[in-house]
């Protein structure tokens, strides 16, 4: 039996990328991952929808 070089299921998330934008109500930063683009997402500190689509890419994952 051989040990796996990573997790199972590694390779459907190795070309995530993240974005983090800032709450433009409160300024908290909140994260999102490239396959999560296309739905809602508010912020967890105040609850205000979050505009991703003016938002940076800020690294990969």
């Amino acid at each position: 039996m051989s040990t796996p070089k990573h997790c199972p299921g590694f390779e459907s998330f190795k070309h995530l990328s993240s974005f983090v934008c800032k709450c433009p109500n409160c300024g908290e930063k909140k994260e999102i991952f490239s396959d999560e683009f296309d739905r809602e997402h508010k912020c967890d500190s105040c609850g205000q929808v979050i505009d991703f689509s003016q938002c940076s890419l800020d690294g990969s994952a």
